[in-house]
C-alpha cells in the first residue's frame, strides 16, 4: 500500500525538479538569472537550463521600442519667453545587464535627462528661432540622451518634439502678425494682378494698332495696285482707239471735230478755267464766227442770202460728212442746208418772173 504512493510522491518530485532546470523565455526577451545574489548570465529566447535552489531569475528585459510621451515641461528662452514644450522619446534596450543593475529607475531617468536637455537647447535659442529649428532640438537632444544613456543600457533612437506652446500674450501678437502678413501679400498679389492686367491691356492696344496699320498698308497697296492696272488699261484703250483709228483711215478733220466734242464736254463742267493749245483755240474761234454769221443772216428778214454755201470749203465737208455726229455738226449741217433750200427757192421764183 506504501509502495505506490512513495512512488507517486518521487515522480512529482522529479517533475518539479525538472520543471525548476527548464526555464523559457519569450522572443524579444530576456531574463538576469542570479546565482546566489549574483549576476550570473543572461538568458536569452528560447529554452535556458537553470540550477534549482541556486539560480534565481532576477528581472525580465523586454527587447522592444519603448516609446516615452513625456508632460509639457516649462522652458525659458534666451529672450526671456517662457512656453510650455512636450516630448516623445523612443527608446530601446540593448544591454538587459546595464539596465538592471546601473539604474534603478530607468523610464524616469530619461525622463528627468530629457527634460534638463531640452531646457538647455531651448535656453541658448530666442523664440522665433525656437518655433523655426525643430529639426535641430531633435537632433542635438537625440544626440545628448544618446550619449547619457549609453551606461544604462538604453538605446535613445528618435526624439520628437511634439508641441511648443507659447504665452497667451505672445500667441495673440502671431495672430496680428500672421494677419498683417496676409493681408500684406494680398496687396502684394492684387498688385501684381493690376499691373500683369494693364500691361496685358497695353500689349493688346499695341498689337491692335500694328494689325491696323498693317492692314492699312496692305489696303493702301491693293489701291494703288489697281489704280495702276486701272490707268495701263485706260492707256492701252486709247493706243488701241488711236491705233483703230489710224488703220480705218480716218480724216484729219474728223479728228480735229473729235477734239471739239472733247473741249465742249470740258466746258460743261464746273471748271472756270480751260487750257487749250494756240491752234485749237484759232479753229474753235473760225467755226463759231461762221455760225454766229449764219445764224444772224436767217434772223434778220432784210437779208437774203443769195447764194448757198461754198462747198469748197472744207469746214462744209466736214459738217455735212455723215461721220460728224457733234452738235456744232449738226447745226451748221442744218444751217447749209436751210440756205439750199431758200436759194432753190428763189431761183424758181425768179424763173417764174421772166
Amino acid at each position: 500500500m506504501n509502495t505506490p504512493i512513495i512512488v507517486a510522491i518521487v515522480v512529482i518530485v522529479a517533475i518539479i525538479l525538472l520543471a525548476s532546470f527548464i526555464k523559457i523565455v519569450p522572443e524579444s526577451s530576456e531574463a538576469i538569472v542570479e546565482r546566489l545574489g549574483k549576476y550570473n548570465r543572461t538568458m536569452h529566447a528560447g529554452i535556458n537550463f537553470k540550477m534549482p535552489f541556486i539560480e534565481t531569475v532576477r528581472a525580465r528585459v523586454s527587447l522592444k521600442e519603448a516609446v516615452l510621451d513625456f508632460p509639457p515641461q516649462p522652458v525659458i528662452t534666451k529672450d526671456n519667453v517662457t512656453m510650455m514644450i512636450d516630448s516623445v522619446v523612443y527608446m530601446k534596450v540593448f544591454d538587459s545587464m546595464l539596465y538592471t543593475y546601473k539604474i534603478s529607475n530607468p523610464r524616469q531617468g530619461v525622463e528627468t535627462l530629457s527634460a534638463t536637455t531640452l531646457r538647455n537647447l531651448v535656453g541658448a535659442l530666442t523664440f522665433d528661432e525656437t518655433l523655426t529649428s525643430r529639426d535641430t532640438i531633435n537632433a542635438k537632444l537625440q544626440s545628448e540622451l544618446d550619449e547619457a544613456t549609453d551606461a544604462w543600457g538604453i538605446k535613445i533612437t528618435r526624439v520628437e518634439v511634439k508641441n511648443i506652446q507659447p504665452p497667451k500674450d505672445i500667441q495673440e501678437v502671431m495672430t496680428k502678425q500672421m494677419r498683417a502678413e496676409r493681408e500684406k501679400r494680398q496687396a502684394i498679389t492684387e498688385a501684381e494682378a493690376h499691373k500683369q492686367s494693364v500691361v496685358t491691356t497695353a500689349e493688346g492696344d499695341k498689337q491692335a494698332k500694328v494689325l491696323a496699320a498693317q492692314a492699312e498698308a496692305e489696303a493702301s497697296v491693293a489701291r494703288a495696285e489697281g489704280e495702276a492696272k486701272a490707268t495701263r488699261l485706260r492707256a492701252e484703250a486709247q493706243a488701241y482707239a488711236l491705233k483703230t483709228l489710224t488703220e480705218s483711215g480716218v480724216s484729219p478733220e474728223v479728228l480735229k471735230l473729235k477734239g471739239y466734242e472733247a473741249i465742249q464736254g470740258v466746258a460743261n463742267g464746273n471748271a472756270t478755267k480751260i487750257f487749250m493749245p494756240a491752234s485749237l483755240i484759232d479753229e474753235v474761234s473760225n467755226a463759231e464766227i461762221l455760225g454766229e454769221g449764219i445764224k444772224s443772216a436767217f434772223s434778220n428778214p432784210s437779208v437774203k442770202v443769195k447764194k448757198a454755201p461754198d462747198m469748197s470749203d472744207p469746214h462744209m465737208t466736214i459738217a455735212l460728212s455723215p461721220r460728224s455726229d457733234s452738235a456744232i455738226h449738226r447745226n451748221v449741217a442744218d444751217t447749209s442746208k436751210a440756205m439750199q433750200y431758200e436759194q432753190a427757192a428763189d431761183d424758181k421764183k425768179e424763173e417764174d418772173e421772166e
